[in-house]
């Protein structure tokens, strides 16, 4: 177990961080889970915006990397574009 003050305290801040990013991560992919399995087009084109900037946001505040963010953007993309 840690000794000093700081490290205890690093210790309580870093686990709060990382159930708020386990948080948001999980939400994201929740919402990329959802946008896959739509198969109606105009239904995926409305919610495609709102999971673009969640990825945007995600990316910015580097809970996600850019790549990842970017793939991301891509594959969903091209699954709403194959949608008839």
């Amino acid at each position: 177990m840690a000794n000093h003050k700081s490290s205890i305290k690093r210790i309580r801040q870093t686990k709060k961080r990382a159930l708020h990013n386990k948080y948001y991560a999980k939400t994201m992919r929740n919402a990329v889970r959802k946008l896959r399995a739509l198969t109606d087009k105009e239904e995926a084109v409305k919610m495609y915006p709102s999971v673009q900037k969640m990825l945007d946001k995600l990316t910015k505040t580097n809970i996600i990397h850019k790549n990842k963010a970017a793939n991301l953007k891509s594959s969903l993309a091209k699954h709403i574009n194959k949608l008839g």
